[in-house]
């Protein structure tokens, strides 16, 4: 924008000049011609860029969804898959962790015939660029075990942090909040 500034002053000097000479009407169908030219490619790149910021918005709310969704819903008959689940939206410390824990819950789980079906309620982003994102989940699930055969509904307040790799939103990091 900076350029077409000048560029227009010049442009515009031009036609004063014009104007002097006889020449108005050519002149000045120039000017709002390449004036309507650069403001519609400067709406149109403005307009591009919303679209794009939109998409990234959409594919990290998508993804903390997810992700969230597969923390919260496990079951001890197919919890492999489950976990793998986890796994495959998971990047960093937070993948190491919970890979490292995994055959440790895997006996729990199935010792205590765990189940939890879970459900997103909200999602918001905190913040978030080009390549990293903050969100925070609200979550309801309903677990049952041996413990409480006819199960028990929990709230989760959770706050994901997420990595862009391989173009992928992967969770990095999450905690349970307040």
């Amino acid at each position: 924008m900076r350029a077409i500034v000048p560029a227009l002053f010049r442009l515009g000097t031009r036609a004063a000049v014009a104007v002097r000479r006889g020449r108005a009407v050519p002149v000045v169908l120039v000017v709002a011609t390449v004036v309507t030219t650069a403001l519609s490619l400067w709406l149109g790149l403005r307009v591009h860029e919303q679209r794009v910021d939109e998409q990234r918005r959409q594919d990290i709310l998508a993804a903390a969804r997810r992700s969230a969704l597969n923390f919260t819903s496990l079951d001890y008959r197919h919890y492999a898959r489950d976990s793998a689940n986890v796994l495959d939206g998971a990047a960093g410390d937070f993948k190491e962790q919970f890979a490292a824990q995994t055959a440790e819950l895997t006996k729990l789980v199935a010792a205590n015939k765990s189940v939890s079906e879970g459900r997103v309620l909200e999602a918001g982003i905190t913040r978030s660029d080009e390549r990293t994102a903050r969100v925070l989940v609200v979550a309801d699930s309903t677990v049952t075990n041996s413990a409480a055969p006819e199960g028990r509904s929990r709230t989760y307040r959770l706050q994901l942090d997420l990595v862009l790799e391989g173009g992928r939103w992967l969770t990095s990091n999450v905690e349970f909040v307040g």
